[in-house]
């Protein structure tokens, strides 16, 4: 069996069609997922983007042991583990931070095609990229599903593993314009940056420019899933879906003005009242983003809501009935499932399960509770977040507890730990920790154990260890 696995970065699972969306166009996903056992209780593990990424190759929760870092020497990873078996493992990616100071998340694909240009709007280092750009198919997330569409051509008939990361619907968002006016008519080509802050904080963003900012994501959104369409196409023209299962996923999503205001996925501190990231930058100008991110000296607090850690996960495998799994599940679940669709044997080193079973029979319990967390740190620790700068955070990581039921937004700091009720509350907009105490606790209870099984350390463990109404 092969696997084509794709990942798009920063993609809310309430802005897809087969989960309830009922304005956004994804008419391509929504297809998968007929044909899939479609997750609905599908959360985020480690976080932002790359410990998502370790999390995915290792099949651990990669924040106990690591932070935004290089991929451990000694552990093994997805990629290694199917080349061994004399599997053709291949990653096309846009994603910028797979090779940038010596991370080697290429490790063990015997072929890795990078798509460049990624990290020009962040680093200020310039638009020719842009410049560049003539049609649609110039655009990042066009360009890797091509790469991948003429890697099939050349490979098809091989035993393979293609992994394919596209970094959109990330900001920048500028899909060609055509795709925003299905979402604002009349668009003007504006591009804004989000504020990584309460867009009420900063002079010059308003409510109506996030509106706009979100018409560009859902124009993004579109243009991913009629790529995704373009490769399933050819999928099918190829004969492969006897033979390959393909999975869907993202890393996390963002905020669009929820939960009091919130534009990014995490707050920056200390912002300086001249720096407003509303318009695309000029000729020769660094973007805007990278000046509010070198204004900002440190990470506040950055607490990971529903919005950003409920992700899509669709996966479709030849003989196993669609269908829709609502038991919980993890990031760090898919690795092991790849290898369990594929024949492989899983390393007892993986804390993984795979999902293989549950998608076979829907009935199945799924995890008892679920956690989504940033790698650990405590305050004023120096960790590598969301850009891979080091900065400090003041008042240490933020972590999700999350049952069928409950959902626990843990915080060390007396107080500031939130508890939610998601049937009753869904959009997490009545923190009702004072109602019902008792369980919090039991939340933060499995909290500590799940540390202790993943062997923090003490000194991170220890902070952690009281629940501080």
């Amino acid at each position: 069996m092969n696997v084509i696995w794709i990942i798009a970065d920063t993609f809310r699972r309430d802005h897809l069609g087969c989960y309830g969306n009922r304005t956004i166009h994804t008419p391509s996903l929504d297809a998968l997922a007929a044909k899939s056992v479609r997750f609905d209780r599908h959360y985020a593990a480690s976080f932002p983007t790359m410990p998502a990424r370790a999390d995915y190759l290792t099949g651990c929760q990669t924040a106990c042991f690591m932070g935004w870092a290089p991929l451990p020497e000694g552990r093994g990873n997805l990629a290694n583990i199917l080349r061994k078996k004399r599997v053709h493992t291949a990653a096309v990616v846009d994603t910028p931070f797979y090779l940038r100071d010596n991370m080697n998340y290429d490790r063990g694909f015997r072929t890795f095609i990078e798509v460049p240009g990624q990290e020009v709007w962040l680093r200020g280092l310039g638009r020719d990229v842009r410049r560049a750009w003539r049609f649609e198919s110039d655009c990042f997330a066009p360009q890797t599903f091509k790469k991948s569409m003429e890697w099939l051509e050349q490979h098809y008939k091989e035993d393979f593993f293609l992994y394919i990361d596209t970094w959109d619907p990330h900001e920048p968002w500028e899909a060609p314009n055509y795709y925003t006016e299905l979402y604002w008519p009349g668009y003007d080509g504006q591009n804004i940056f989000p504020v990584y802050n309460f867009w009420q904080k900063i002079p010059g963003m308003t409510e109506e420019l996030v509106k706009k900012a979100h018409a560009c994501y859902c124009g993004e959104i579109t243009m991913v899933d009629t790529w995704v369409g373009y490769l399933l196409r050819q999928i099918e023209n190829m004969g492969l879906m006897e033979n390959t299962a393909i999975i869907f996923t993202t890393d996390h999503g963002f905020y669009f003005g929820e939960h009091g205001g919130r534009f990014g996925k995490a707050n920056l501190g200390r912002l300086t009242d001249d720096k407003a990231p509303i318009a695309a930058p000029g000729a020769g100008e660094r973007s805007p983003l990278y000046e509010i991110l070198m204004a900002s000296v440190t990470w506040e607090r950055s607490p990971l809501f529903e919005e950003l850690v409920a992700c899509p996960l669709l996966i479709y495998s030849p003989g196993v009935s669609p269908g829709v799994y609502q038991g919980l599940t993890s990031a760090a679940d898919l690795m092991p499932t790849v290898l369990d669709i594929m024949g492989q044997e899983v390393p007892a080193e993986v804390e993984g399960r795979s999902l293989l079973p549950m998608m076979r029979d829907t009935n199945l319990k799924g995890r008892d509770f679920v956690v989504s967390t940033h790698p650990f740190s405590n305050p004023m620790d120096i960790v590598r977040e969301v850009d891979g700068q080091s900065r400090a955070v003041t008042q240490g990581s933020d972590t999700t507890i999350t049952t069928d039921e409950w959902s626990l937004l843990y915080s060390i700091e007396e107080g500031e730990s939130w508890l939610y009720h998601l049937p009753s509350d869904p959009k997490q907009e009545k923190n009702v920790i004072s109602e019902h105490p008792d369980i919090a606790r039991e939340l933060h209870q499995l909290l500590v154990k799940f540390m202790r099984e993943n062997n923090l350390a003490p000194h991170l463990l220890e902070p952690r260890s009281e629940l501080r109404l």
